[in-house]
């Protein structure tokens, strides 16, 4: 990296609301920082991250064209395609399964914050210049709805996966499951199967499974 001005982190950002985008510029500028490129969306981020070079790239969560989860995806690619740019997320949304895929690598240089929750333009210089040089740096709420997702695996289900962890705890069989559902029993297995996965239950025979499955959802 050769940045212009080797006492100026450099600063990639990408947030789709052009009122946000200039006014985090301007705070960057405020806080010592260089921004070195702006963007609507995280592809175009990623187009141009190669030849700027940046110390740190900022992206919002939810960005077009589905305002879901691009933010979190595309601070994945970066890191995976340039690790000498720290991440940090800054959303007024915590997008919990991809930003656990983000962090459970368990390198530094990544970070997650809340618009909403920064209270001062320190607390905003701090966080940058922490994931640049390395570290991490969490939200509280980030960091409850990470353990909430690691802690509970029921909330890795779809939603048919539940349906049919739900009828399992009706007592009704596969085939039970397959008329009520509407569905073929191979979907029906396939599920279940998927659940066994989800909730980390080894291969010791289905029926014993299907009761620690069922035990899990009524803990629930």
């Amino acid at each position: 990296m050769t940045p212009s001005d080797p006492s100026r982190l450099r600063i990639v950002v990408a947030d789709d609301s052009v009122l946000l985008r200039e006014g985090l510029i301007r705070l960057f500028d405020e806080a010592g920082f260089e921004t070195v490129g702006a963007y609507g969306d995280g592809d175009s981020l990623l187009a141009e991250v190669g030849s700027l070079h940046p110390d740190v790239a900022v992206l919002d969560v939810r960005m077009p064209p589905t305002f879901r989860d691009e933010g979190v995806r595309a601070a994945i690619r970066l890191r995976a395609e340039h690790p000498a740019t720290a991440v940090l997320l800054l959303s007024q949304y915590v997008e919990g399964t991809y930003a656990q895929e983000l962090l459970s690598a368990g390198e530094g240089g990544t970070g997650y914050l809340l618009k909403d929750r920064i209270a001062s333009l320190d607390e905003l210089r701090d966080a940058i210049t922490r994931v640049a040089d390395g570290g991490t740096v969490l939200d509280p709420q980030v960091v409850r709805e990470l353990l909430v997702r690691r802690t509970d695996p029921i909330d890795a289900l779809t939603p048919r996966e539940s349906e049919v962890l739900q009828l399992m705890a009706e007592g009704r069989t596969n085939a039970g499951i397959a008329q009520r559902l509407v569905i073929g029993v191979g979907a029906v297995e396939k599920n279940v199967t998927a659940i066994f996965q989800k909730l980390g239950l080894e291969d010791s025979g289905d029926d014993h499974r299907r009761v620690l499955a069922v035990l899990a959802y009524l803990q629930r």
